[in-house]
């Protein structure tokens, strides 16, 4: 099973949410999603979701502005997978797509009409109520 940290990140005036586009070739491809990315051997969530959003964004999280939001067990056709979403309310630096990837930032009622991976539907739906 591969785990995964992400980031469901607040824009400093909490009204909206900032999703990045997976590439095409991507497993998913074409779809937006919560950044972060896998979590390494023996490291901690945070950790993981720090270091993943600062070579994804070149942003720094404060772990502190950070709680557990929710975890989500997926099977895709060719992978499992295991994701722990992280509510973000505080980072220095301004985000950018440092491999690429196209980044906006959404109001949580548009989250409704973008298309996401089948395993952060959950999450979008939790965050629409």
């Amino acid at each position: 099973m591969i785990v995964v940290v992400a980031g469901v990140i607040y824009s400093p005036d909490k009204q909206r949410i900032l999703l990045s586009l997976r590439k095409p070739e991507q497993h998913q491809g074409d779809r937006w999603e919560f950044p972060g990315g896998k979590v390494e051997a023996g490291e901690e969530q945070l950790a993981a979701l720090s270091r993943e959003l600062k070579e994804e964004l070149n942003i720094d999280i404060n772990e502190d502005s950070c709680d557990a939001f929710q975890t989500v067990e997926h099977q895709y056709k060719d992978k499992a997978v295991r994701l722990h979403f992280w509510t973000v309310h505080e980072f220095n630096g301004e985000p950018q797509g440092r491999e690429g990837q196209r980044l906006g930032w959404f109001q949580k009622e548009e989250l409704a009409q973008l298309h996401f991976p089948d395993a952060n539907q959950g999450v979008v739906n939790a965050l629409l109520v």
